[in-house]
């Protein structure tokens, strides 16, 4: 059985246990990570040499990198309507996932550190200000793309583009700030609820 390491709190954990419920895919979690066992030891640090979680054990296949990870299982175990198998199509859904581990990602991390997670690294007014605006911006992108689809991320049909960007907008609606309105983000989120694994890896309380 697939077996993935990481505790469930992590965003980056988070991903791929969606991914496994919309994959309709049995798995096992071990909890590794801060709280538990630790990522720095050399067992697991043969697996990962990032020390970061998740790593996955398929078999006598491991693999790290969250997004790595949500595509091989797509490709390995889905029927294509996650992750189309033709080019045209599955480029759209890699530019949404890439583009959430880039710009988006990098845009909320100051912000959502200082601001939910409390970090004393993290308390520079105009540096929390500067993310948020540069967050805000990239917001008002996924809000017209989001109008232009009427639908997904990358179309009117649910793909695995949509659980990332889906685990950043839940992050978006969790960290306290003023927000501008977005109405389509707002439908496109209330529409997410639809997938299975939304409720127990995306809403589930934690931003």
């Amino acid at each position: 059985m697939l077996k993935i390491l990481g505790k469930a709190s992590s965003i980056n954990v988070r991903k791929v246990l969606w991914a496994c419920e919309a994959l309709q895919l049995p798995y096992e979690r071990e909890d590794w990570g801060s709280g538990f066992r630790p990522t720095d030891t050399a067992e697991f640090l043969t697996l990962n040499p990032n020390a970061l979680v998740p790593v996955i054990r398929d078999g006598d296949f491991v693999l790290w990198e969250s997004n790595t990870i949500i595509r091989y299982l797509a490709s390995r175990y889905g029927d294509q309507s996650l992750y189309p198998l033709a080019p045209e199509a599955r480029a759209r859904v890699d530019q949404w996932i890439d583009w959430q581990a880039s710009d988006l990602n990098r845009a909320w991390s100051y912000a959502f550190l200082g601001l939910v997670r409390q970090s004393p690294a993290h308390t520079a007014a105009d540096q929390i200000a500067a993310s948020i605006a540069s967050w805000t911006h990239f917001m008002g992108i996924l809000e017209k793309q989001l109008v232009q689809t009427r639908g997904f991320v990358a179309g009117s049909a649910f793909s695995l583009a949509d659980i990332p960007i889906g685990l950043s907008v839940n992050r978006w609606f969790g960290t306290p700030f003023d927000r501008p309105a977005l109405p389509a983000v707002s439908d496109y989120f209330a529409r997410l609820a639809e997938s299975p694994g939304f409720a127990a890896h995306c809403k589930n309380g934690l931003p």
